[in-house]
């Protein structure tokens, strides 16, 4: 058989061969677009050729021939994970820096690699061997035993145990599925990216700070424009919607970010939305749950239906009362500036409440900005994990990127050990997704030589952007967003595994949030904003009065950003408990179904569910509670270091070692209570909220 990496004189595909780079890390530089189909084909082979020796093996299945068979083949080192690795890569760059020739490809791709996934999880003969391990094998331990239940189970629900009319239906929701995600992303994208603000009169700028302007100047030049545009993507769409005094500016931007995916063009998603809806619920009732969201949570915290409606339930008794008070106070301020008779409508929420801050604390978010500079605040959120933790971080420019943007960092364990690889892409582009996420390039695992492959993750964020005037100045909500990530790149990068799918970040879902909303805390923790928080022209550090201020506001409309939280929560839930064939119209249905979650008046013409990435392509379908979920867990770990000390190293070891370096080896509750000594209860949430006094009465 020729190996495709051994053609003569042309370009080698370099998926084909160990990567020549700085701790394997992904060559991209050397990655053209015909390489990704060429090694997603070769991989489907390779794979399919040692699922054969697997099936065919003479030898009775053990766990070692049958769940952790031999990967290498000699002197063809990384010969059988070439799918893995180029899919890794390939579906990160969907997100991060695609185009329309990346975008076919997927198209095309889609349904192969779909039917792959489905040729193996239906494999009758892989099945077998995997069913007799799982009633006979040897002795094994917490983490081999806890990859045996996973691996058998996943296969049951994968359809394993189906008749094979019922697993070819399954194939085609799957594929059809699978499809539909993709296209639903790639809508979004399209959406976004298709519409911007342009501005030419300057009287029109009215109330935006210099940073603002700034920034939709550096947009239009780069558009090869005059004036000043703005984009639905965050850095430029939050502070157009809270200082713009143009109001009607505000309604168009604000109708431009609530109609994507409902307008009548291509890239319409309501269909798209209605069928995801039903192919899941078929695939769930295929398998013998009622609903979607019983089938997921086989494999969650909450663990039914009925818990999850709980903790939404409780959230909303606990925060409606805050909320409506919050809404009445900005109405209350709008009607003083406008008038008796002003009506408060979406787009003029984030204007009048930043009003109603600057009367209240005397805070304006743009004063904070020239002490968060980009490169200060990296030095601010590194240097935390090196106090905690002990580890450190150094550039190394010899690292590939995908884009020139893309910082690449080695990192460096207590004892000076090479812990990881993290890469951080920091603003919004052409061809990236709105929003922050953490991903990975190569997972942990430790091989039977024991080996301890450590991770490549990969922060990537839509932050504001350096002009040709300034430096990237943060606002606070980038900095916690910066701090959220983190927590995640942490989890994967402390991944003390032995087995990749248990590693890192491969947790229950309703736990993943855990390390990254922790992290989020220490925004608002005077003794770490004192260590990076410097002005970017004087050096001075942020006054006191205003981290006081910070600190003093924290609190400031957070009922309504709970229930906004447990709004979506609601919707997921809604959609993902159906028993019968969706057939209502979206958008009247999204309205009720979030309805007691809701203060204010809700607008018939615009929609969230089409442009839902979590619950239709994210993976979070049935699962956006987790954010909850979760921040009861982080508010009761982070009063542990309140209590020690926010910089506590004993408490952080402990997190590391029972949290974050653990994956999925064992229950989430079990490690959490190894950490905290406890079960969480709401109360440290409610406390920190301020809902709530630490005597246990509300205020």
């Amino acid at each position: 058989m020729t190996n495709p990496a051994e053609k003569k004189g042309q370009h080698v595909n370099p998926f084909f061969l160990p990567y020549d780079t700085p701790h394997n890390t992904v060559p991209f530089d050397k990655i053209t677009l015909a390489d990704y189909e060429e090694a997603m084909l070769e991989g489907i082979r390779r794979e399919n050729e040692q699922i054969e020796k697997t099936i065919n093996d003479p030898e009775e299945p053990t766990f070692d021939n049958t769940l952790i068979r031999e990967d290498e083949v000699k002197g063809r080192k990384h010969y059988y994970d070439l799918l893995s690795r180029v899919e890794t890569v390939f579906f990160n760059m969907l997100s991060a820096e695609t185009n329309d020739e990346m975008d076919a490809l997927a198209q095309k791709m889609s349904p192969i690699l779909t039917k792959h996934a489905n040729d193996v999880s239906l494999n009758p003969k892989l099945f077998k061997r995997i069913k007799a391990v799982h009633e006979k094998h040897r002795e094994l331990t917490p983490e081999e035993n806890k990859l045996l239940e996973e691996s058998y189970d996943g296969f049951v629900r994968s359809g394993a145990l189906l008749s094979d009319t019922d697993k070819d239906k399954l194939r085609k929701i799957s594929e059809e599925a699978s499809m539909l995600a993709l296209q639903f992303s790639q809508n979004l994208l399209k959406e976004n990216k298709a519409f911007t603000l342009h501005i030419t009169d300057e009287k029109q700028l009215g109330g935006l700070p210099d940073t603002v302007r700034e920034a939709a100047a550096t947009t239009a030049k780069e558009q090869g424009r005059k004036g000043w545009v703005i984009t639905l993507d965050q850095p430029s769409y939050g502070p157009f919607m809270t200082y713009s005094n143009e109001r009607k500016l505000r309604e168009q931007l604000y109708m431009a970010r609530a109609t994507m995916g409902i307008r009548n063009n291509n890239e319409n998603n309501l269909a798209v939305c209605q069928r995801l809806i039903n192919l899941r619920r078929e695939m769930a009732q295929l398998l013998g749950y009622d609903t979607y969201a019983d089938y997921v949570m086989k494999y969650r915290m909450a663990a039914n239906v009925e818990n999850v409606y709980r903790l939404l339930d409780n959230l909303i008794d606990a925060y409606k009362p805050t909320a409506i008070k919050e809404r009445a106070e900005i109405e209350t301020l709008a009607r003083k500036h406008e008038g008796n008779d002003f009506q408060l409508m979406p787009w003029d929420i984030a204007y009048y409440a930043h009003k109603l801050k600057l009367e209240k604390y005397n805070l304006d978010p743009e004063t904070l900005r020239p002490y968060f500079e980009l490169s200060n605040v990296i030095k601010g959120v590194f240097g935390l994990a090196t106090r905690l933790y002990g580890i450190t971080f150094k550039e190394n420019n010899n690292i590939p990127t995908y884009h020139p943007d893309v910082k690449p960092y080695e990192v460096f364990d207590k004892d000076g050990t090479y812990l990881a690889v993290l890469y951080v892409d920091f603003f919004p582009r052409k061809g990236k997704r709105d929003g922050a996420w953490m991903t990975e390039y190569q997972g942990q695992r430790i091989t039977k030589e024991g080996e301890n492959i450590r991770p490549h993750a990969s922060l990537v964020m839509n932050f504001s952007k350096p002009t040709t005037e300034k430096p990237a100045l943060l606002r606070l909500s980038e900095v916690e967003t910066f701090l959220h990530e983190f927590g995640h790149s942490l989890h994967g990068m402390f991944a003390n595994s032995r087995f990749e799918s248990q590693s890192g970040t491969n947790v229950w879902w309703d736990f993943v949030e855990l390390p990254s909303q922790f992290m989020e805390n220490f925004a608002v923790e005077k003794d770490f904003l004192r260590t990076f928080a410097f002005h970017y022209q004087t050096g001075e550090p942020m006054p006191d009065e205003l981290i006081d201020k910070i600190i003093a506001g924290r609190n400031f409309q957070v009922a309504t950003a709970c229930l906004r939280q447990v709004s979506f929560g609601l919707l997921d839930m809604a959609y993902y408990t159906q028993k019968n064939e969706f057939k209502a119209d979206i958008m009247p249905f999204e309205k009720k179904a979030w309805a007691k979650a809701i203060i204010g008046k809700q607008l018939d013409n615009t929609c969230m569910t089409t442009q839902f990435s979590h619950i239709m392509a994210g993976g979070y379908a049935a699962g956006y509670y987790s954010y909850k979920w979760a921040e009861v867990l982080d508010a009761d770990a982070f009063s542990l270091f309140k209590k020690n000390g926010i910089f506590d190293k004993a408490t952080a070891q402990s997190f590391r070692d029972n949290i974050l370096a653990k994956g999925n080896t064992e229950h989430p509750m079990t490690l959490y209570k190894r950490f905290r000594g406890q079960e969480p209860t709401i109360d440290a949430l409610l406390e920190r909220n301020g809902i709530k006094n630490k005597q246990g009465g509300k205020q």
